[in-house]
């Protein structure tokens, strides 16, 4: 009998080991590039958020810029003559400068989150979509792919829900970028990794010749 032509599609698709060499040379230089991105990414969390989650400058340094959760005018508890003080993380929210109201829409805080936020969301959204484009000609089941492809978008959420909670609720919900950033972060490197070497190492039989 005939095998029914939907039961021979896996191994007629179109996948990254099958594609041509200018393809594939496409695919691995839009991942180079996206490392690239994403180690720089990495970089200004750690100086422009970690640290400042975690550190502030003394006393007797000049004032810092405002750190990612945006508490530049927060008092972290006694001022020292010398030595560091703890970070916004574990500022004391009772004791913020207070300042004459404003609408909400005007406050320096929410201008700056609003701005940061979203070019943050549109920064990464790009990069998986680009990562999401390779991950759809990887040598996988539908599945998996469809997960790969979803993930990303759901850290990157995530992550900027963090960016919001912890500028406006508490410096404690820093924590959630942990499995924000930790979700895109590992299926970018999954993604990346598999894609080389389904590109450039593994060996794949040609359509027709499987039995």
């Amino acid at each position: 009998m005939e095998s029914n032509p939907v039961d021979r599609q896996p191994d007629q698709r179109m996948t990254l080991a099958r594609m041509p060499t200018p393809a594939k040379a496409l695919a691995t230089c839009i991942i180079a590039v996206m490392t690239v991105g994403m180690l720089g990414a990495l970089g200004q969390i750690v100086v422009h958020d970690i640290i400042p989650t975690f550190y502030a400058q003394s006393a007797n340094d000049a004032p810092a810029p405002p750190s990612g959760d945006g508490h530049a005018g927060m008092n972290h508890g006694s001022p020292a003559s010398s030595g560091a003080v703890r970070g916004d993380l574990f500022a004391d929210l009772t004791t913020v400068d207070k300042k004459p109201a404003k609408p909400f829409y005007q406050q320096e805080q929410f201008v700056w989150t609003l701005k940061w936020t979203h070019i943050h969301l549109f920064g990464m959204s790009m990069i998986f979509i680009f990562v999401g484009a390779i991950t759809i000609w990887l040598d996988a089941g539908s599945s998996l792919r469809t997960w790969l492809v979803v993930l990303p978008f759901v850290g990157v959420l995530v992550d900027i829900t963090a960016m919001w909670m912890k500028a406006f609720v508490s410096p404690a919900f820093f924590w959630l970028h942990v499995p924000g950033g930790g979700l895109f972060a590992a299926v970018f490197a999954y993604v990346s990794l598999r894609a080389l070497w389904e590109m450039w190492f593994k060996t794949m039989p040609e359509p027709g010749l499987r039995s």
